[in-house]
């Protein structure tokens, strides 16, 4: 097989595990593991066959860990900290701390391993996967204040974990740790230097750079791209593995900064993400034989038994002993999410070449070396076992906590109109999830008092997307009195809802010419399908239209309902047992029997 071809198959896979995975609403990663051993094991090509020797690859894939980690970084706030800090501050202390000693305590009395390599597979197993935990977050929706704890924590304990690993070598190549102490002590300080200080210093010069307009806007991703990569290599030239602490700091950093928006690059190194993790798990699967699965079988469950049933409970609950900060739920909940993903996979693999190379230059017993062959791939049946388990258990645990909603598909309203508070009320009434927003006071007020849930905010506010809780909302309806601004909402909110759930009311230039009308790609889904505009709607409700609710049988269909109002009606939403509540639109299938449909229709037909 040629490198093309082998590179060609490798990227196909990773893609179409990633599609695979969104229809059948699995974990991606369990996919591209599939895929990766797969290939490896039938076409008994690897990775290997093309590269000279190891270095090569452990380095690219430093880099593009790193690239994660860097965009990572780039969703944390700190202003997701002021509900959230103090128990993400436990967590990475604390929980960290606790899950490494039980983890080693673990790997070196049940399983029997030497101390270096318990050691080094218990601060490599204190990570767990931002890779993974994005996307289950995205899937659960949890509450914002215990979602930003997930992210934060899974993003910021990668890095501690590396650390970990380089100072247990350090002590693993010394012979024990009261002989490597000073070696410790210089790596942990040199590392904290090297990885806060210099990603604070580019972080400035990066901010300045784009404020005063230096960098065109076609270079600001592919800049950034390269400035992770250099910062990352410098750093580990500098101090091993102090890079990824770098990127991580680099990220946040730029983040929190006030001069400009970040967002733009944020959207580029989601979509690398997404590449690099579909290429990195197949091409690192790949690399394990199925026999050095089933020899590593029996002591990677016992430890994910372990790690799942007692080492990440207890970290949890230790680490938030006599808080106030999270409920008991919120710790049950935090228990259940600790997948581990491509860090866990990258910095084992890094660290097991480095055992490999002490034991060919004499400082490590070859007894040592024969079983840090085994942490690979007991890493990757620890990945596989925490995202199938996390993966299956998380979601149900959460909405059992009341702590999510299932299949979220509540209507954040972007304007508290007359009409919007009609519709509103109605869907509160069956008990859907609404929220209203406005930043006309008097709107807000008489939502309120109709017991509607509403604030005074605008759609295009930081608030909103950054500090308000959305849970239970999985859908967009923009309709405010001005086009522009709904077209801007509809547009901003793609990220957080998805495009197939962002909706507008028809603008003004609906129907204009492509010369004056806004772009297409700019719009949200139009609502309704007879694409009323506001001022129509509004209209309609000043001459009494009300709200009515029907549910479809087979005797009375939406033919039938159509026939019986005629151009008196104007439906809005449809509720189904298998998709939830929808907003109705022109391209919609035809509603059948047992569907629950909301219109607003003329008084006296009612």
């Amino acid at each position: 097989m040629s490198p093309l071809t082998y590179f060609t198959i490798v990227l196909g896979l990773g893609i179409l595990a990633q599609w695979l995975a969104w229809k059948a609403k699995l974990p991606s990663i369990l996919l591209l593991l599939a895929f990766g051993f797969a290939m490896g094991h039938f076409s008994g090509v690897t990775i290997d066959n093309y590269l000279a020797n190891n270095d090569v690859l452990l380095s690219a894939v430093g880099i593009c860990v790193a690239v994660i980690l860097f965009e990572g970084g780039l969703t944390l706030k700190f202003s997701d900290l002021k509900l959230s800090g103090a128990p993400v501050f436990r967590l990475c202390t604390i929980g960290a701390a606790v899950s490494f000693l039980l983890t080693y305590g673990t790997c070196r009395y049940v399983l029997m391993y030497d101390w270096r390599v318990a050691s080094l597979l218990g601060a490599i197993l204190v990570v767990t996967g931002p890779t993974v935990i994005a996307p289950l977050l995205r899937h659960i929706k949890p509450s914002r204040k215990i979602g930003n704890v997930v992210k934060w924590e899974g993003i910021i304990v990668d890095p501690i974990g590396a650390i970990l690993a380089v100072l247990v070598y350090q002590a693993a190549i010394a012979g024990n740790v009261e002989a490597a102490k000073d070696e410790i002590l210089q790596a942990l300080g040199l590392t904290l230097l090297v990885g806060v200080v210099m990603a604070l210093i580019l972080a400035k010069i990066i901010e300045l750079l784009l404020k005063h307009h230096l960098i065109p806007d076609y270079l600001h991703s592919v800049f950034l791209l390269a400035v992770t990569a250099i910062a990352f290599a410098a750093s580990n030239s500098i101090q091993a593995e102090s890079g990824l602490l770098t990127s991580t700091v680099l990220g946040i950093a730029l983040a929190n900064q006030k001069s400009v928006s970040v967002k733009h690059i944020l959207e580029f190194k989601e979509n690398l993400r997404v590449l690099i993790i579909s290429v990195l798990f197949i091409i690192l699967s790949g690399r394990i034989a199925i026999s050095e699965l089933k020899d590593a079988l029996l002591p990677g469950l016992v430890l994910l038994a372990f790690l799942v049933i007692l080492i990440r409970p207890a970290s949890v609950f230790i680490a938030n002993l006599f808080s106030k900060s999270v409920s008991f739920k919120d710790q049950l909940f935090l228990s259940a999410m600790a997948p581990r993903g491509i860090v866990a996979a990258a910095v084992t693999a890094i660290f097991a070449l480095e055992f490999d190379h002490a034991v060919h230059a004499g400082n490590l017993s070859p007894a040592v070396g024969k079983v840090t062959h085994q942490m690979v791939p007991i890493v990757f049946i620890v990945i596989i076992g925490t995202v199938t388990i996390y993966g299956l258990l998380a979601a149900p645990i959460a909405r059992r906590l009341g702590l999510a909603t299932k299949n979220p598909r509540g209507i954040l309203f972007a304007g508290a109109g007359n009409w919007a508070r009609l519709a509103a009320k109605a869907l509160i009434d069956d008990g859907h999830d609404v929220m209203m927003l406005d930043t006309n006071y008097d709107n807000i007020a008489r939502a309120k008092l109709e017991g509607i849930p509403a604030q005074r905010a605008n759609i295009l506010s930081e608030y909103v997307e950054e500090e308000m809780d959305l849970a239970g909302l999985g859908q967009l309806l923009a309709s405010t009195p001005n086009d522009e601004i709904n077209s801007l909402a509809s547009h901003h909110f793609v990220h957080v809802f998805g495009r197939e759930n962002i909706w507008q009311v028809a603008p003004m230039d609906d129907d204009a010419h492509h010369q004056t009308a806004v772009a297409g790609h700019m719009r949200g889904r139009i609502s309704f399908p007879t694409r009323p505009q506001n001022i129509s709607l509004e209209k309609f409700v000043a001459e009494g239209a009300i709200m009515k609710k029907t549910t479809l049988t087979e005797q009375f269909t939406i033919q039938n309902f159509t026939s019986l109002y005629g151009e008196d009606h104007i439906l809005l939403f449809l509720d189904t047992e298998e998709r939830g509540l929808e907003v109705a639109h022109e391209k919609m299938r035809t509603p059948g029997p047992d569907t629950t449909i909301y219109a607003l229709i003329r008084k006296q037909n009612a």
